[in-house]
């Protein structure tokens, strides 16, 4: 329980104490039979593919003694990978037309990622194996995000949009269901 709850909770009247305590465990209860998340991008597979690449990548990277060139790279490289996952969390949340330019800025960090790829296996920061393993796992995102791109601006393009409503680039963006997401992964 934070401090602020429980100085509220210090200072209800004993009577309400309880009432307080039940209304928090539904709460909780509610929150864990609701499998939807509160930040829809975290529904999306391509924030999952690119956080578990993010974590892939910590892992490879060593630490310890590097010169300053490797630091540069290595920092360059994370920064990168993350923007993959920040683009596409930071477009979710807008409308149609912006959400395809974060996804298509997300991209862009995609490709960045195998530029660092390829500088990190020749100055020897990652193995041969890990390079192959990070080509794959940025080829997949790189195709995941297209098929994204274009599924919106079909959608934007007159289509139905996610609700069957015609499209409004104005209108707020919801992410649709993981079930529309399969044809397209």
């Amino acid at each position: 329980m934070s401090f602020c709850k429980e100085i509220f909770v210090f200072l209800l009247p004993e009577k309400n104490i309880e009432k307080n305590r039940e209304y928090n465990k539904s709460n909780i209860m509610n929150e864990r039979d609701n499998n939807v998340s509160f930040f829809r991008f975290e529904d999306l597979r391509i924030y999952a593919k690119a956080t578990d690449y993010i974590v892939w990548l910590y892992q490879q990277l060593p630490v310890g003694e590097l010169t300053a060139n490797q630091k540069f790279v290595q920092k360059s490289f994370l920064k990168s990978a993350q923007d993959i996952a920040l683009n596409t969390a930071e477009g979710s949340s807008r409308n149609r037309t912006q959400f395809l330019y974060y996804l298509k800025m997300a991209k862009s960090s995609v490709r960045e990622c195998v530029v660092h790829t390829e500088i990190a296996a020749r100055t020897g920061i990652i193995t041969e194996e890990a390079k192959e393993h990070s080509r794959t796992e940025l080829m997949e995102l790189t195709k995941m995000i297209g098929s994204l791109i274009a599924s919106l601006q079909r959608t934007s393009m007159g289509a139905p949009s996610y609700s069957g409503r015609p499209s409004d680039e104005n209108e707020d963006l919801s992410i649709p269901e993981p079930d529309d997401f399969d044809e397209m992964m």
